[in-house]
């Protein structure tokens, strides 16, 4: 069995674009459908990331992997099965090799298999090597997969199998999307179980202003595997707002009004996160001269100001956490409590 590997994981802060090209490429060379393999179900390892993916060919080839490749072994001869037909696998991970592939702890997880046209595999490999939004829906015995493609989700490729889990399982995905982030879940679609994968692109932090905060907020973003730039000028700031997809983040710094403009381009874009440093008396004067320039009450509390979470932050660098804190709770739908107060799982 011959393999492609996902990037490693520091060549790209995106490694599924390779994935992507070699699902294009698969689906282009005659084959009726590629094997797909997704995990179904988890217990362990600790905090995962979402959207775990691997595909293979009748002929052998594989590429993606699965929990940093700790689940591979199980999950390639799954995807290269899976091309003729739906299946799944039990897959067990020691401690001592769960911690060398990077994951916290040992763990398993019920894997499904099942093939994907090459129509809807052409269309995902797209939207993955570009890195624009994409979902994959399926139900969960395998027997019907759905992309879905489009800014917002909004072609569809494939079928589930009937036209009203089609519409509710893609009105969940889109739900997913919103929260900017890529995203694993099981929902419920008119009476069916349906596992959705949502592959958001990875997030852009755009840093209005200079100074220490700043480069700490660079600082923070590296750590996540987000890309970061910092802008001074208005034009500059204005045309990075009006390029936003909803995974991006924007955190003003500086206290010049004429940003302003800035956070209404970015209200009335209505994507991405827009955040802005100041203190009380700042956000009241920005607030006053927003509300006069024609903004809305409703749309004013689209802007996170002062930004952050109120973690007692006194140094930049422990303000630059609590702002990536902030961004990563509202793209989870999460308040912020703490982990002992609550009861979901860990990691979700």
């Amino acid at each position: 069995m011959s393999t492609t590997t996902a990037a490693p994981r520091d060549a790209h802060p995106d490694p599924r674009r390779e994935l992507g090209a070699a699902l294009l490429r698969w689906a282009g060379s005659g084959d009726a459908a590629v094997g797909v393999v997704r995990v179904l179900d988890r217990h362990g390892f600790g905090s995962v990331e979402s959207g775990q993916l691997l595909a293979g060919t009748a002929g052998g080839e594989v590429g993606g992997l699965l929990y940093r490749g700790a689940l591979d072994e199980t999950a390639r001869s799954l995807a290269v099965d899976a091309v003729t037909g739906p299946g799944t696998r039990e897959a067990h991970v020691a401690e001592s090799p769960a911690v060398a592939a990077g994951l916290a702890c040992a763990g398993g997880a019920t894997l499904l298999g099942h093939p994907l046209p090459a129509g809807p595999a052409a269309a995902l490999g797209a939207e993955l090597e570009a890195a624009r939004p994409a979902a994959l829906l399926s139900t969960v015995d395998g027997n019907g997969a759905l992309v879905l493609t489009g800014a917002a989700l909004e072609t569809a490729h494939g079928t589930l199998g009937a036209e009203a889990v089609d519409a509710e399982a893609a009105e969940a995905a889109r739900g997913l999307l919103k929260r900017g982030a890529t995203a694993t879940e099981r929902v419920a679609a008119a009476g069916s179980d349906v596992l959705v994968d949502v592959w958001v692109p990875v997030p852009e932090m755009v840093v209005v202003g200079e100074g220490a905060l700043g480069a700490a907020l660079h600082g923070q973003a590296a750590l996540l595997g987000w890309t970061a730039r910092t802008v001074t000028d208005l034009d500059e700031a204005r045309a990075a707002v009006s390029a936003f997809g909803d995974a991006d983040v924007v955190v003003l710094l500086d206290h010049d009004p004429a940003f302003d403009a800035m956070l209404i381009d970015g209200i009335r874009h209505g994507r991405g996160f827009l955040g802005a440093l100041g203190s009380r008396r700042t956000q009241a004067k920005r607030r006053e001269r927003l509300l006069a320039a024609g903004i809305t009450e409703d749309e004013l509390a689209t802007i996170h100001g002062p930004v952050g979470l109120d973690l007692g932050a006194r140094t930049p660098a422990e303000t630059a956490v609590s702002i990536v804190a902030e961004v990563i709770a509202r793209r989870a739908g999460r308040t912020a409590g703490v982990l002992a107060g609550t009861s979901g799982r860990i990691g979700t």
